[in-house]
């Protein structure tokens, strides 16, 4: 093989070429030396190595040294000086020698090979006797021979090698020669190490770069007039520079031209936008003309600024055009009937350009005849509305009569806050005719209790033989602030009684009278007091209530003792048929690896980018393109160098396993490469990553029916392991992926055999040894490492918490301990916010304590899917609104009906006794039949139903213990 030169050019397969300078930073070069060399051999009266000048190929002198001692097979070592690393963490070594051939020399112990060996050190620390010249301490390189031999009279053929020291430690190196045997000269030595060159791509600059390792980034940055894209402000350009000095993909973080900069240059810098340009936001778009009314003379800008008297609105994006104002309304017609106008308008000749055009009305009283206008008060109404008018038609009332009034149409759009002049307007007059009441006198109070007040007043005088068709009444608590909110009334008699009012509360109550001409004007406003609160210990339906309580709580424990001693289990052990093979069986595991996995060419994969790091090393992005098939992305795992056998075995053993599985909820195993290193696993790529972040980084997002969803792919993948035996022993929120379409799909089979010691999780040290995830683990694992398909329901339903509560901490920040001792308490997790109760209903059975008694994987299938298909079933929640701070049973949960002794106590005591007639006459004596049907008794009301609803579904749940306060 021979060295690259300086400058080399590398095709690359595709529609074009790349054009890569390598550079080569040279530590030693012999062929340069014009002095002794002064290498150091071992001591002796006679040294082998001679140092001798000569000339190379091309006839340049050259110092170099010889040996030749094919009757001895003794040991000759030669050293260099010492040659710093300069941060290099792999150096090449080009060799240029000749060797004699043996046979001409006709010598026993001839050899036509040498060994080359290297010291590190981090001084130039050697001497003649230190350190001992042998292979340990130096580290062999390689046995190096000769392609080309000198023979007597024959041509003379010089050899050139080229060896790769790896992973280099120390601030240098002494290289070692040994010879035994050998007839041969050394003709000249070079060291060097090969750099990334500076680089420009996608806005990024990257600096002349040292290669470290096969996955170490390097840093670089954006390029003038570049910014990072939103989103990824914290994070640097990098990208891979490999060993062989060529720069690898693409940047993992790219970087593009900020606001008012466009691409230039093949995307390696970024131009101003020209004058009469604009670019608003950063990316790979370029510059748009300014749009209609706008201009910018200056290059480089992010908007363009309106014209004069034009303008945009704060919604309005940078790339639409500036507007303006609307002119006035025009051909204002009206209508008078009594003290009621109706107003109707046309439409500006100039909307503005826009299409948020409204109207808004006002009103000014001038009085008599030659009195000055003020604006009306608020007994002056509008149908529909005073402002924000979209059709061109309004009706004022209350006005009074025989007044005359200016009423004002102003024409208004999403600009015209910003003009300094007063909206355009079109102005009309008018004149009311006929009577109305006048205001109405002598409002007193009549009684009073804590919640109403029975209220008349004197009726008004008219005149013109008119008579008062109704009142409208207004009332209000009396508080501090001037926005409370007025109810209004409309009664036809001088009395009324107020009722639903607060106790102890001040009330201000205003009352006007109508005529045929319309309405007069309120009354001055008047105060008046609802009585205080009276005792509630006095109240017999509360008495009732709270004893109805107590006996309800003793029922459910007395009959939760019962059922659990009912149950019987559903695991039979010992009748599955087995068809997962455990790799670890094979007496040979390569022989699982070749029959599980697909072994893929490494040619046909190609790392992007890194996302993170598994057990055994990194975990890549990258793309799979196999002949004939189409090219898609994968995840791949690394196997880090250095490994032992063992580690070699349990890092194949995951893909022996994900080989066996083909299923829609299960990670598909692409393949795997053992043949180059590194050793790769490949499965599918799964955009999403991990449930478990990928919930918290979306919290709330999601509907119940998605929630649900993802459940129930989590629970068929897992349904099909447990149908082939398989038992996973590490399912949590964390090891479910998720890809763009919300598939979840089970993953991480590392703890199927052996427990994981170092998990990213808080884990617990059983008493027989290795690591348990104790959040997510069963009593009877973490107790005797009993570990089932029953033990991976159990942390299903620890899932099931996981993916209510948008990826929340099971157990949040209680120790591993705390979590145990509480557990063996009968103590379970409470439903998270807005948790549908059959959803935790279906938790607790997960959790049962003995194993049993859990559901399968394929009955929790099949309730997942009856919840989808009756969506209903999923909007009742717990009762009182139960969060992970409340105890699963409370006090404030209504009795059953059981505990209450009849269906109408039952109803007295969730406050629905309003239905008790219907539901006696309905015949509904028990739980079940109460919610077959409440529309046939008349509860329509949606909260009414969903009330009975939580409070019998409350009470089919109340199967576990009551959950432990934290």
């Amino acid at each position: 093989s021979a060295v690259l030169p300086p400058f080399a050019l590398q095709v690359c397969p595709g529609t074009f070429s790349l054009l890569w300078f390598l550079l080569l930073q040279v530590l030693m070069n012999t062929k340069l030396e014009t002095s002794d060399l002064r290498w150091t051999t071992p001591p002796a009266d006679d040294p082998e190595w001679e140092e001798l000048s000569g000339v190379d190929d091309e006839f340049n002198s050259v110092r170099t040294y010889q040996i030749c001692t094919p009757n001895s097979p003794s040991s000759y070592w030669l050293r260099t000086r010492w040659i710093p690393r300069k941060m290099a963490t792999t150096l090449y070594v080009e060799i240029r020698f000749t060797v004699m051939e043996c046979a001409g020399l006709n010598q026993r112990h001839c050899k036509e090979t040498f060994n080359l060996y290297y010291y590190p050190s981090d001084s130039d620390e050697a001497t003649p006797t230190h350190p001992a010249w042998m292979e340990n301490p130096y580290v062999k390189v390689a046995t190096v021979a000769a392609d080309h031999l000198l023979r007597r009279d024959g041509e003379r053929r010089s050899n050139i090698k080229v060896l790769r020291l790896e992973q280099l430690q120390g601030a240098g190196l002494y290289l070692a020669f040994h010879s035994q045997g050998t007839c041969m000269a050394l003709l000249s030595v070079r060291v060097f190490y090969r750099k990334c060159p500076s680089l420009r791509r996608a806005f990024a600059f990257f600096p002349e770069t040292i290669p470290h390792s096969l996955v170490e980034q390097a840093q670089g940055v954006c390029v003038e007039n570049a910014v990072a894209p939103p989103g990824e402000q914290s994070r640097t350009p990098s990208m891979l520079c490999g060993e062989d000095g060529q720069w690898v993909g693409q940047p993992t973080s790219s970087c593009a031209c900020r606001p008012g900069y466009e691409a230039g240059g093949s995307n390696l810098w970024c131009r101003a936008c020209p004058s009469g340009h604009f670019k608003a936001r950063p990316g790979p778009s370029g510059c748009s003309p300014c749009p209609a009314n706008s201009n910018t003379p200056v290059p480089g800008s992010a908007e363009c600024p309106c014209r004069l008297d034009y303008y945009r609105a704060d919604s309005d994006p940078p790339h639409t055009a500036c507007t303006r104002p609307p002119s006035a309304p025009r051909s204002i017609v009206s209508q008078i009937n009594d003290t009621t106008v109706t107003l109707e308008w046309s439409e500006p000749l100039d909307r503005g350009g826009r299409g948020d055009l409204t109207y808004r009305v006002l009103c000014s009283n001038c009085g008599g005849l030659v009195s000055s206008c003020s604006p009306c008060d608020d007994s002056v109404l509008y149908r529909p509305t005073q402002h924000g008018l979209t059709q061109r038609r309004v009706v004022v009332w209350g006005l009074r009569p025989q007044t005359k009034y200016m009423f004002t149409i102003q024409s208004v759009n999403g600009v015209s806050v910003f003009s300094q002049s007063e909206p355009a307007s079109d102005r009309v007059n008018v004149t009311t005719s006929r009577d109305v009441p006048p205001p109405v006198f002598g409002l007193r109070k009549a009684a009073a209790s804590e919640n109403s007040l029975s209220l008349e007043w004197s009726v008004p005088v008219l005149q013109n033989q008119h008579h008062i068709l109704d009142y409208q009444l207004r009332y209000s608590p009396k508080v501090q602030t001037h926005t409370h909110t007025h109810t209004h009334t409309l009664i036809e008699s001088s009395s009324v009684v107020l009722t639903g009012l607060q106790r102890a509360v001040q009330y201000q109550v205003q009352v006007r009278a109508r005529s045929q001409a319309g309405y007069g004007s309120f009354s001055a406003p008047i105060t008046f007091n609802t009585k205080p609160d009276g005792t509630i210990f006095n109240d017999p339906h509360f008495v009732s209530s709270c004893f109805c309580c107590l006996f309800l709580s003793v029922l459910i424990l007395r009959r939760r003792k019962d059922s659990d001693a009912d149950r019987t289990g559903h695991y039979q052990m010992g009748q599955t048929i087995k068809v997962y093979i455990d790799p670890f069986t094979y007496e040979d595991p390569n022989e699982a690896v070749r029959e599980f996995a697909k072994e893929i060419d490494a040619s046909f994969v190609k790392i992007e980018e890194v996302i993170g790091a598994g057990e055994f090393g990194e975990v890549c992005r990258g793309r799979l393109r196999i002949p004939g098939r189409k090219e898609n992305y994968v995840a791949i795992k690394t196997l880090k160098g250095g490994y032992t056998e063992k580690q070699r075995r349990d890092f194949l053993s995951e893909a022996s396993i994900m080989g066996q599985f083909q299923h829609p909820n299960i990670i598909h195993l692409e393949g795997v490469i053992t043949t180059s290193c590194p050793v790769m696993i490949l499965t599918e790529f799964m955009e999403n990553g991990a449930l478990d972040s990928f919930l918290r980084l979306n919290d709330g997002q999601f509907t119940t029916i998605q929630l649900v969803g993802m459940l129930r792919g989590i629970a068929a993948g897992m349904k099909y392991l447990s149908d082939m035996s398989f038992v996973h022993r590490d399912l949590a929120a964390r090891n479910i992926l998720v890809n763009s379409n919300l598939v979840c799909k089970v993953s991480d089979f590392g703890l199927s055999r052996f427990l994981t010691e170092n998990s990213s999780d808080p884990t617990y040290t059983s008493s027989l040894g290795g690591k348990i995830p104790i959040r997510w683990t069963a009593p009877e694992a973490i107790a005797y490492r009993k570990f089932t398909s029953a033990s991976d329901t159990w942390s299903y339903g620890i899932v099931m918490w996981e993916v209510m509560s948008y990826g929340e901490r099971p157990y949040w920040d209680m120790s591993n301990q705390d979590v145990i001792n509480a557990i063996e308490q009968d103590y379970r997790l409470p439903p998270p916010p807005e948790c549908p109760a059959s959803l935790h209903a279906l938790m607790l059975d997960c959790w049962q304590k003995e194993r049993g008694n859990r559901p399968r994987f394929s009955e929790v299938v099949a309730a997942l899917d009856r919840l989808i298909r009756n969506p209903a079933s999923l909007k009742v929640t717990h009762p009182e609104g139960l969060s992970p701070s409340q105890p699963l049973l409370d006090q404030r949960i209504p009795p059953p009906l059981s505990a209450c002794g009849s269906v109408s106590e039952w109803l007295r005591a969730i406050k629905m006794e309003r239905y008790e007639q219907s539901f006696l006459q309905a015949g509904f004596t028990s739980l079940d039949i109460v919610s077959q049907d409440l529309l046939r008794v008349g509860v329509t009301l949606a909260g009414h139903q969903k009330k009975i609803l939580s409070s019998i579904q409350t009470l089919r749940i109340r199967k576990t213990p009551p959950t432990l306060l934290y």
